[in-house]
């Protein structure tokens, strides 16, 4: 295994739509265990194979949902391919700033408010070629839409409002980003996602 250098916004594989996973095989095998290994030492949540420069429909996911005293802890932890991604609709209320922030790997070091819809049907194949269904609430189903945003040729900082837009536009102008050529590695490069 090995980790991945992460591509950052410009780059071309991350604003194009991927193409659907046609074989499972030993070479995507060790793409997935590739991306769990760069995913878990960026750290992250998600990583989608565009943003390895991989222009294929599968993501990797990692995020433990919180228990209480009645109840252990829930870890989900995957791959989907192929998804399809179902949400329920956004609130036109603005986005809260200390619950609602966001970042990305793609975009390192940054957090913005947005706007998710609170749930998610995650529907994909495993590595095995099984399929699965995942009904998800709050940040789980956060995750999935941000990781199936790559999937289809969009960044999290694409969907901020005019505000955050524009700085998102001075951050890529000052870290000469938005072009491409742009990547880090986690656990060389000093930048936190």
């Amino acid at each position: 295994m090995a980790v991945l250098p992460i591509r950052i916004s410009g780059e071309p594989v991350l604003h194009s739509p991927a193409e659907p996973v046609r074989e499972i095989d030993d070479t995507l095998r060790t793409l997935v265990a590739d991306m769990y290994e760069t995913m878990d030492a960026a750290p992250g949540v998600g990583l989608a194979g565009p943003q390895v420069g991989v222009p294929l429909r599968l993501f990797v996911f990692s995020y433990v949902e919180p228990g209480d005293e009645a109840e252990a802890d829930v870890v989900y932890r995957g791959v989907a391919i192929n998804p399809e991604l179902f949400i329920t609709p956004t609130s036109t209320e603005p986005a809260d700033p200390d619950t609602e922030s966001e970042g990305c790997l793609s975009f390192p070091g940054e957090r913005f408010p947005l706007v998710r819809g609170d749930a998610a049907i995650l529907r994909a194949v495993d590595l095995d070629g099984e399929p699965f269904e995942i009904e998800a609430e709050g940040w789980l189903a956060r995750i999935f839409q941000h990781e199936f945003d790559h999937l289809e040729g969009r960044l999290y900082v694409d969907r901020l409002d005019r505000v955050y837009g524009r700085v998102v536009q001075k951050i890529e102008r000052k870290r000469g980003w938005g072009v491409p050529g742009n990547a880090w590695l986690p656990g060389v490069d000093d930048l936190d996602a």
